[in-house]
């Protein structure tokens, strides 16, 4: 009975790794992709042709051995399979924490965990819920919420579409963008010091440090270079 109980003992062990550095992988798929994205978005500030330029290349990118827009959809089907196994994942792993300690603490204590590892959970629903409203904002649908409504052009041109969503009178969707912001910053700042513990990269006091910084270069980064075209949109400065 003891033999029996350790075999899956060891078995939940090899799974929970193997879980663990699923999340890894897909992570590190999607801190490439927003870091890319981001890239992408910034060329609003070389104005609206370089941007739709950029936008179209896309497109194009690998013709004529891809077909038009094989590009994005080889990244769609990646992204999605990455977000599956990511949220599995993260929901497997929940539930084996939940399920060894069913009692909850009378008082819990979360001095030794940082603000970034406490809201990871929510944080995660959150930003997933935004990515769904970003891609029917951007993608799916388009949907303009400026000036001139969905039956204008706008929607066919990125640039404007981009631009238009970050106007002074739609200052609430800067709000929504920059709350968003806040949770990935915080979601990749934990991310990425987990996904290099996991990788077996901070076996010492001063490789978990660097964990650490790097993890914070990452999500300053990438959540400030994705806040840079709302908030320059909506003062002005993107027109």
């Amino acid at each position: 009975m003891a033999t029996t109980t350790l075999i899956k003992g060891a078995r939940s062990t090899r799974s929970t790794i193997a879980l663990k550095l699923l999340m890894a992988a897909s992570g590190i798929v999607f801190i490439l992709f927003v870091l890319a994205h981001m890239y992408g978005n910034l060329k609003a500030f070389s104005g609206e042709l370089a941007y739709n330029e950029y936008a179209e290349h896309l497109r194009t990118f690998g013709e004529p051995m891809l077909p038009y827009g094989g590009l994005l959809w080889i990244l769609r089907v990646v992204l999605l399979a990455s977000l599956v196994a990511h949220v599995g994942a993260a929901v497997a792993l929940w539930k084996r924490a939940h399920a060894q300690r069913p009692v909850k603490y009378a008082v819990k204590k979360n001095k030794a965990s940082s603000l970034s590892s406490r809201t990871m959970r929510w944080g995660g629903v959150a930003l997933l819920l935004f990515v769904v409203w970003h891609l029917l904002q951007f993608t799916i649908v388009k949907i303009n919420v400026g000036e001139g409504g969905q039956g204008s052009d706008i929607t066919e041109n990125p640039y404007r579409l981009l631009t238009g969503a970050f106007q002074p009178e739609q200052w609430w969707m800067v709000l929504i963008y920059m709350f968003a912001m806040l949770a990935l910053a915080f979601h990749l700042h934990h991310g990425t010091f987990s996904a290099i513990q996991t990788l077996g990269f901070t076996n010492t006091a001063e490789s978990r440090a660097r964990a650490r910084i790097a993890g914070w270069v990452v999500a300053i980064v990438v959540a400030g270079g994705f806040s840079l075209v709302p908030l320059f949109t909506v003062f002005g400065v993107i027109s």
